[in-house]
């Protein structure tokens, strides 16, 4: 049995890092001696509303929160502890509870947002009083910061310098083990654990199951690892993922990681990790390195964030081109219900109102609908993904909309995806938009993805009424692009960004990247 040197305990406070392995605040608590009592907040602002009106949490996601906070309960219970959950303030509650408990000190990951910041301030002013310190880590990245050939301050603000430098100089530290045993929390003073708030106690309906989604997304870190293993060992899918990642229907296209590392159920380490030992054990390509690969664009957004603050937030983005960004709400309902009447855009925002998720091409073509094309305010779909997507994580979603929106600091210029082309090209047989748009499942391949095409004797032919069953197209994909690129000319125009000429015409496509 394992012996523990009974010191002042320390409290571990959890918040996106819902896992035991590679947890750096609870592997230097361990390592003091200090009996250790894991706290987790849920937090009331998070289940409040967006600055439009959205739900903050979402079902979906709120759901995969719960599932995640139970099991990250019954993994410390298996190695004889247990969590604290409560539902409130987290600079009310620890303080509380940290008073209480007589704890020396108080560990945490640190975030790298204004939002997540501010509350890391009111609890450190809230713990002074007391006497109790509060000690940060941080754990979200491939890369620690201290490891970095350089200074956050001194970011490059382009990726491909950050990952040139990265890849030349740096290496991923190994993730550290999950801790096998625990001791139990205080008897005395006696603490309730606490109950995981329902979802109708966050204000928030069950979500209804859709047998279409791509997978069943369970949260918590023994799926997160579960599907680790699936995803590269059992399925063995990794060594073709660069060729299958822009796919959308299916479950294993791509790793489908993002949710449990969007909570910190799976650490970007343990994914390193394991990809070694494939490259080790079966066999290393194209493949292997793109995984790693996307996971340094997920790192480069949160480094962004921690450099450049609250700007990636502001409507004229980090470059802070002022675009007169439009917030027409009817045209925004249309877009957000898969209602646009281009079936590849609908059918992806479909998705994600049914299932909580969206492939990675399928959010880079909406992102490009609704600022190109639409010329919508980019926040209100960074908001949209913020509510229901169950991998949201803050510094990609909003690192993502800058980029789409043409006015983050790696974007280059106005960047649009010809949604037909886009179509053809990643669902040729329109299986993809036939799942999710069942109106349109009569439809012959050469007809669509082009609906609006169809003569009145084939509207009948395939039982499609145009303007009825399916809608006509909200905009001319073309003119709008060309009319919003004006305008992003005309903001960019004595700035200090350059415009792309004929970016239009060349059809550049890259787009949003997502870890």
């Amino acid at each position: 049995m394992a012996l523990f040197i009974v010191t002042q305990p320390i409290l571990l406070w959890f918040r996106n890092d819902l896992r035991l392995h590679d947890h750096e605040p609870l592997h230097r608590a361990i390592a003091s001696g200090a009996e250790v009592i894991p706290v987790y907040c849920f937090d009331p602002r998070q289940f409040g509303k967006t600055a439009f009106g959205f739900a903050k949490t979402g079902a979906f996601r709120a759901q995969f929160l719960q599932e995640s906070v139970s099991d990250l309960r019954q993994s410390l219970r298996s190695i004889g502890s247990d969590l604290i959950v409560r539902y409130g303030l987290p600079e009310q509650i620890i303080p509380h509870l940290a008073a209480k408990l007589a704890v020396s000190a108080v560990f945490y990951h640190r975030e790298a947002t204004p939002e997540e910041l501010a509350v890391e301030t009111a609890l450190g002013d809230a713990l002074k009083p007391l006497g109790i310190p509060l000690q940060s880590f941080w754990g979200h990245t491939l890369y620690h910061p201290g490891d970095l050939p350089f200074e956050l301050s001194q970011l490059p603000e382009l990726f491909t310098a950050f990952r040139k430098q990265v890849e030349r100089d740096s290496s991923v530290n190994p993730p550290l083990p999950a801790p096998t045993r625990l001791p139990p929390l205080p008897v005395e003073p006696a603490v309730e654990v606490g109950e995981i708030p329902a979802l109708e106690t966050l204000e928030l309906e069950p979500p209804a199951v859709d047998a279409r989604g791509v997978l069943k997304f369970r949260g918590g870190e023994t799926a997160g690892l579960a599907r680790l293993r699936e995803y590269v060992w059992e399925g063995d899918r990794l060594r073709v993922y660069k060729e299958t990642r822009n796919g959308m229907l299916g479950a294993d296209y791509s790793s489908k990681f993002s949710p449990w590392l969007a909570l910190g159920c799976l650490s970007p380490r343990q994914i390193h990790a394991e990809v070694g030992r494939y490259e080790s054990e079966r066999i290393q390509n194209d493949s292997t390195y793109w995984l790693i690969f996307e996971l340094l664009w997920r790192d480069y957004f949160r480094f962004i964030c921690t450099k450049h603050g609250r700007k990636v937030f502001l409507p004229a983005g980090l470059q802070g081109i002022a675009i007169p960004w439009q917030q027409d709400w009817q045209r925004f309902d249309l877009w957000r219900r898969g209602q646009t009447g281009f079936p590849l855009v609908d059918a992806n925002l479909r998705e994600l109102a049914a299932t909580g998720f969206m492939s990675n091409r399928g959010r880079q073509n909406v992102a490009s609908f609704l600022t190109k094309n639409l010329g919508i305010d980019w926040r209100m779909g960074a908001e949209w993904f913020e509510s229901l997507l169950i991998d949201y994580d803050v510094c990609s979603n909003y690192g993502n909309w800058n980029y789409t929106a043409g006015v983050g600091n790696d974007a280059r210029g106005f960047r649009f995806f010809n949604i037909i082309k886009q179509s053809k090209d990643y669902d040729p047989q329109g299986d993809y938009v036939k799942h999710w748009l069942p109106e349109l499942a009569n439809l012959p391949a050469a007809k669509v993805h082009e609906p609006w095409k169809l003569l009145p004797v084939e509207q009948q032919r395939f039982g499609l009424r145009l303007g009825v069953d399916y809608p006509n197209p909200v905009v001319d994909l073309f003119k709008s692009a060309e009319a919003n690129e004006r305008i992003y000319t005309t903001a960019t125009q004595g700035g200090n960004a350059t415009p792309k000429p004929k970016a239009l015409q060349r059809g550049q496509q890259r787009g949003q990247r997502r870890g």
